[in-house]
């Protein structure tokens, strides 16, 4: 027979457990602040209200920092307003998602490891969108999330220069 001193240890201990499993999930995750002017600040906040709340089977969860969205965990996140990517150039690759091209480095578009973490960047929209799409969810995490996110940069972003 355990005694209430025992009972009460033993409910402190449970919700101690519980408390710290739900602060880890409810963690914000940290998205980069890139400057941005008045204007794209403005459609950075549009794209983000716009975004699902789902991708690729992961729910959305809050951020902290910069203009952005992140689902998972590990999280795929998305930054808003970002610079362009080191090794884009005007004859790179893109993957075509929903009305959105979509650049991935050639160091993880050519490779055969299927683990590799990708950032793909929607190089063709202002102000310029890049998603971290952790190694884990590949390979099906890879298009349904250039697809899902893609629709909305379609719709909510201007595209200033194709990216085929």
């Amino acid at each position: 027979m355990v005694g209430s001193r025992g009972v009460v240890l033993s409910a402190a201990v449970a919700a101690l457990l519980a408390a710290l499993l739900s602060g880890c999930a409810a963690d914000p995750v940290a998205v980069d602040a890139p400057d941005l002017s008045a204007s794209d600040a403005a459609a950075c906040r549009d794209l983000v209200d716009a975004l699902p709340e789902e991708v690729d089977g992961h729910e959305r969860r809050e951020v902290s920092g910069g203009p952005g969205a992140a689902w998972g965990e590990p999280a795929i996140v998305l930054t808003c307003g970002v610079p362009r990517p080191t090794g884009f150039t005007d004859t790179a690759t893109c993957i075509e998602a929903n009305g959105t091209g979509w650049f991935v480095p050639d160091d993880v578009l050519l490779s055969d490891d299927q683990t590799l973490d990708v950032t793909m960047t929607a190089v063709g929209f202002r102000p310029r969108v890049e998603v971290f799409l952790p190694g884990g969810y590949r390979p099906d995490g890879f298009p349904n999330t250039a697809g899902a996110i893609g629709e909305v940069v379609a719709d909510r972003l201007e595209e200033v220069r194709p990216c085929r």
